[in-house]
Parts: structure tokens; sequence; C-alpha cells
């Protein structure tokens, strides 16, 4: 399943039981930003609305790591503030990611759950530049 404008998409992968999230963009933030929407899309397919703002900061000594530090952070909030996130600003300076989720409290009747992310892992960890210049950040998160 590919979403995609014209200069950034998300996808999903098969991975065993998992799933496995991508995002491609013209920076390496796009391709951050697009992967969360892919994650968020695991969970849901339904509109989530942007009422809520949060902050993450995240750090890591290499950008694949970074990049599950990012998911990871996002996993948590969601579980903690029982939130959905469908949107994303990600700003990333040496080792350390800046970056913010918005969206709303979790309605079940609304988002309908399809089911919960427990953590993006190491398998499958890619992130990278092409030669055509776009951003691809990959993992399989575990279901």
């Amino acid at each position: 399943m590919d979403h995609e404008t014209p200069s950034a998409r998300w996808s999903h992968f098969p991975h065993d039981a998992d799933i496995g999230v991508c995002g491609c963009g013209a920076t390496v933030e796009a391709a951050f930003e697009q992967a969360a929407l892919a994650l968020s899309a695991v969970v849901t397919e339904q509109e989530i609305r942007p009422t809520e703002r949060v902050a993450i900061h995240c750090e890591a000594p290499e950008l694949e790591l970074l990049f599950v530090e990012w998911l990871n952070a996002l996993v948590y909030e969601m579980a903690v503030r029982k939130m959905l996130f469908g949107r994303f600003r990600v700003r990333i300076s040496g080792t350390a990611l800046d970056g913010e989720a918005l969206g709303e409290k979790i309605d079940v009747m609304r988002h309908q759950p399809a089911v919960e992310v427990k953590g993006a892992t190491y398998t499958a960890l890619e992130v990278d530049r092409n030669a055509a210049g776009t951003w691809h950040a990959q993992c399989v998160v575990d279901v």
C-alpha cells in the first residue's frame, strides 16, 4: 500500500506477524515524517484530527538509530496519552531530532483501531538516499 504526494510517500511491507513501515521524501526529515504516517496507518485508516500537539525530542549516534528512536517515541506518546497522530514535523540537527506530532485522543468507535503497535525494531532497518536524491527510511514494527 503506497500513499504519495509529489515529493513524499509512505508504505507498508509484510514481515511475518509484524509489519514494516516505510517513508520516502526529498529530505531525511520528510522520510521520517512519512514513516510516522505509515506507523499511524498501521493502527487506523480513519482521519486523525490535529487537535493536540506533542513535542518530541530524541537523540542517537547515527541516523538509523535516530529513526528507531523517533518511531518508538511516537509509540510511547500514543500509549501514554491514548492518542493517535496524523501530522508530523521533524527537524534533525546532528544526532538530535526535534519534532512534533499532531493528533487527537483515540475514539474507538470512530478510529476503529486495528492493532496496537508495541515498538519499532532494528529488523529491515534502513535510512539512505538513492541516486535520484530521495531519502528512504524503513523498519519493522512489532504489533
